[in-house]
């Protein structure tokens, strides 16, 4: 009988979350850009004048640079960013968007304004450690890992699959049996598991959990891990 009240209760606090959750979303953001690699490549021209680029928290974004565009630098002083940027998309370097806001850039002569934003979709939820539990206990969801082999070999989560982000594009139909199932996604921090959240979404897949502050919450919080 405990265990039943248990459970109903960890029901109604899931659902009454996320119907919370759906009534309260902001209109949804399309970003600017494309994802790459599980990079969000932004295309940069000189003849652009004022670019307003919009990308998610979370993003790992790169440029490409238009024709004439010899390895302009780039500056974002409220960033604390200043790079030189390459014609190779493959050499690129790459930065992480961590803090939400509006940022004024500066690439070569260019200047612009990049927004950086929560993510927000219908049908994805960002959870903390507690509610990732609780989605486990629930939906028995698929477990995604998507950081590298070695960080999975050092610990995950039970019953947890490895994708490493870079490789998702190219290994999505391994997911394909599960586009219309739970699917609960973790990385270190939770920058990683948003990026892989939204390669997912852009090709269909309808109940993404986004576990917010990764392993390393779980673990801090004395969840299990196994190795």
């Amino acid at each position: 009988m405990v265990k039943q009240f248990k459970m109903i209760g960890v029901m109604l606090g899931v659902l009454t979350f996320f119907l919370g959750q759906a009534l309260g979303k902001a209109p949804l953001t399309k970003p600017s850009g494309q994802l790459v690699n599980g990079f969000r490549v932004l295309s940069v021209n000189k003849s652009d004048g004022l670019p307003e680029w919009t990308v998610f928290r979370g993003d790992y974004i790169k440029f490409s640079l238009g024709h004439g565009m010899k390895d302009p630098v780039l500056s974002i002083p409220s960033l604390s960013i200043e790079k030189s940027l390459v014609s190779d998309l493959a050499k690129a370097p790459y930065f992480k968007m961590k803090k939400v806001g509006s940022f004024d850039f500066f690439i070569g002569s260019l200047v612009g304004i990049l927004k950086v934003v929560e993510y927000n979709q219908v049908n994805y939820q960002a959870v903390s450690t507690q509610q990732a539990q609780q989605v486990i206990d629930l939906f028995n969801p698929m477990i995604l890992d998507v950081r590298t082999p070695r960080e999975y070999a050092r610990g995950h989560l039970e019953n947890s699959v490895l994708i490493p982000v870079q490789r998702l594009q190219s290994r999505m139909d391994e997911l394909a049996a599960f586009s219309d199932e739970p699917i609960l996604i973790y990385c270190a921090t939770g920058n990683r598991s948003t990026v892989a959240s939204k390669l997912l979404i852009d090709k269909g897949f309808t109940r993404i959990f986004n576990l917010r502050h990764g392993i390393k919450d779980w673990a801090k919080k004395k969840y299990p891990i196994v190795k």
